[in-house]
């Protein structure tokens, strides 16, 4: 896909996020939005994958090792065709296979359940190492926050992985500064995040990860990596697209009511026409 291309399905990854949060009158919209881009790229441009076929067995794999903000999975899942769309509207309710957190037992797509932070990336680490084992040339994405990466499973699983040489796997750090108590770095801060995946043996690329260049960019740099594991540390932007969102911590896992649901839309649509008018 082009560039355009993607910037249009990333409107509406956020657009499907808005409206799920809002059906749902709960959910994660600050990170689920901030990673919109990121997701919108490895399901429409980065990934081996078939919606008509989900479990097909050289799949890419995906640990949103960040389960909270399921929200974005599901909704670039839909845009992608794992399911209808209109089912972003039951997200977290009674009867909906859209729990608050992936459930692979149920979700079209869905490789991992996920949601007690700092374990996705486990599981996907364990995944690479499977491939690798089997000899299968599946890749391995995982996406954890910046808050996340405060758990210290994280690390052991990264240790890991470095000494393995997964060159199979790579780690997305959705690093939009922010976490539900406030900024990460008055909170408990990671940094520096690159230097201390360095220290594990990743090859780390730092990028502006709203940016559909560099997000490019940084996928083909991951892909031609051998010998080490890559880590991708994306600066975003909490709330990315809804303007009383944008870095703002509050918005870590609020619903918006129906005026500021109305007003979200608005500014979505918005810019969706100045994408078509490139």
């Amino acid at each position: 896909m082009t560039k355009t291309e993607l910037e249009k399905v990333a409107v509406e990854v956020r657009k499907g996020i808005v409206t799920a949060v809002h059906s749902a009158k709960s959910g994660h919209p600050g990170g689920s939005l901030s990673a919109a881009d990121i997701f919108t790229y490895l399901y429409f441009a980065e990934m081996n994958i078939d919606p008509a076929d989900p479990k097909k067995a050289d799949r890419d794999r995906f640990v949103l090792s960040k389960g909270h903000t399921a929200p974005g999975l599901y909704s670039v899942l839909a845009q992608r065709g794992y399911f209808p769309k209109e089912e972003l509207e039951n997200l977290r309710h009674v009867g909906s296979y859209l729990q608050g957190h992936p459930d692979m037992k149920h979700i079209p797509g869905v490789d991992m359940s996920s949601g007690s932070l700092g374990q996705g990336f486990s599981a996907a680490v364990g995944m690479a190492l499977a491939g690798k084992m089997d000899g299968k040339d599946y890749r391995v994405y995982a996406l954890a926050g910046d808050g996340e990466i405060q758990e210290g499973q994280i690390w052991e699983a990264a240790m890991f992985a470095g000494h393995r040489k997964l060159d199979n796997l790579v780690l997305i750090v959705d690093n939009n500064g922010l976490q539900i108590d406030g900024r990460i770095d008055d909170v408990c801060s990671p940094y520096p995040i690159d230097e201390k995946l360095e220290a594990f043996q990743f090859h780390v690329i730092r990028i502006n990860g709203n940016d559909f260049d560099e997000i490019a960019a940084a996928f083909r740099e991951a892909r031609e990596t051998k010998g080490q594991p890559a880590a991708i540390v994306a600066r975003t932007i909490k709330g990315k697209g809804v303007s009383y969102m944008e870095d703002q911590a509050g918005w870590h896992g609020k619903a918006p009511n129906d005026e500021e649901y109305a007003i979200a839309m608005k500014e979505l649509e918005k810019a969706g026409e100045e994408i078509c008018r490139k």
